[in-house]
């Protein structure tokens, strides 16, 4: 082969590796052009468009770098708000439910103790004989008064002052429908002394509300609870009373203070307190349990002064069905707190309860504000009352006329 061939035939070879490369790079840029061009697809009929995965995460970058946390954060609130909604809602609905129920269990209570009332026989209304099931006569109120076997020259100072006797308190029972006995109990040896003598004063006065309970300063809780028990089941009251016999009481304003709140329900009415918890032994009012309240120093739950208080009808019933699983605490009136603390109770707080002595109840009375009760919180009860409790009558009392006019 001459020189001039081999020259010819090197230069083809170049020519046609330069086009052979430049070829196949634009056919690589044709493909990526047409490739491009294919994953573009045009918007549908119904509005949807499709975008690569690449444009995708575009979108998807630029949505968090500007709306990404606004939008959260709305959210979130949204959520939030609904969330709240329906926790309150909830709970309003829980609510309701708990006072439903308690409801019920007042109304199951005391239809059960008025069916345990006329199967004892309880007195009932002499209308009721000529219908076809007997019903019990409807009372206002029940005013225990709590007594002691010791307590013979209280009890006369109380008949003499404040409590009717003789027609008077029966014209009382009838008219006003009010019921007033003296509590007590029997003694240790049942049909002893003491029980002898309590029946003869009752032959003389017949005020007396005789409880299947043995007599005891330490028993006072459990004496409280076996009065609204019976007292439940013996008359068919709106209210039930316990007050103690050195306590001074205008009977006709306590019955217009209870009729004020005789529409509402679960009422629990007194001088409401609360007092320390004494740990120490050898006090008055110490409490065997007041680990149960916590750290040494804390004070009781708020309840009623323990010389005078009322509860409404359903709670009497209450007690009187639930009586046997009712835990007693060393103090009568923080027993009677405790066994409402779990229900929906409305308490009360009326000062009017709880006056002092002449003169406090005396310049209140002037003023046009006649108080309920009256005693010394230094004695917890009128301090020699059987000596003085004539003269707080007199000062302080609202007047027979007063207890015959009152409005119930």
């Amino acid at each position: 082969m001459s020189f001039k061939n081999r020259v010819e035939g090197t230069s083809r070879s170049v020519i046609s590796q330069k086009w052979t490369l430049f070829l196949c790079i634009a056919s690589f840029c044709a493909g990526m052009f047409f490739t491009a061009r294919m994953w573009m697809i045009p918007e549908a009929k119904g509005g949807i468009t499709r975008t690569t995965g690449v444009e995708a995460e575009r979108l998807n970058l630029v949505s968090e770098g500007c709306n990404t946390k606004f939008l959260q954060q709305k959210d979130v609130k949204l959520v939030s708000k609904d969330v709240f909604g329906e926790v309150s809602k909830t709970h309003n609905a829980l609510q309701t439910l708990d006072k439903t129920i308690s409801s019920l269990e007042m109304e199951l209570a005391a239809a059960k103790s008025a069916q345990e009332s006329i199967l004892s026989g309880a007195p009932i209304s002499g209308d009721s004989e000529k219908g076809d099931s007997p019903k019990k006569r409807k009372y206002f109120m029940v005013v225990g008064i709590n007594t002691a076997f010791s307590s013979r020259k209280r009890r006369d100072s109380v008949r003499a002052t404040w409590m009717p006797q003789g027609e008077k308190r029966k014209k009382l029972e009838e008219e006003k429908g009010i019921i007033m006995r003296f509590v007590i109990g029997h003694g240790a040896t049942l049909g002893g002394i003491l029980d002898r003598a309590i029946e003869a004063e009752d032959r003389n006065h017949g005020d007396f509300l005789r409880l299947d309970h043995v007599e005891g300063y330490l028993e006072l809780s459990a004496k409280t609870k076996t009065y609204f028990a019976t007292a439940v089941k013996l008359w068919d009251a709106e209210y039930y009373v316990k007050v103690d016999d050195d306590v001074h009481v205008n009977i006709g304003t306590l019955a217009e203070t209870l009729a004020r709140h005789r529409k509402k329900p679960r009422v629990y009415i007194g001088c409401m307190k609360s007092g320390p918890v004494l740990a120490q032994k050898g006090v008055r009012y110490h409490e065997p349990e007041y680990w149960k309240f916590g750290e040494t120093g804390n004070k009781y739950f708020r309840h009623a002064t323990g010389q005078i208080y009322a509860i409404s009808k359903d709670l009497a019933s209450y007690i009187s069905v639930n009586q046997h699983v009712l835990h007693k605490y060393a103090n009568e009136d923080v027993s009677l707190g405790a066994w409402f603390i779990g229900l929906d109770v409305l308490h009360i707080d009326d000062r009017r309860l709880c006056c002092g002595t002449p003169p406090d109840c005396e310049w209140k009375a002037q003023a046009g504000n006649v108080c309920v009760a009256s005693f010394d919180w230094t004695c917890s009860g009128i301090c020699r009352s059987v000596d003085r409790l004539k003269e707080v009558h007199k000062r302080c009392g609202e007047g027979e006329k007063a207890l015959w006019k009152a409005t119930i």
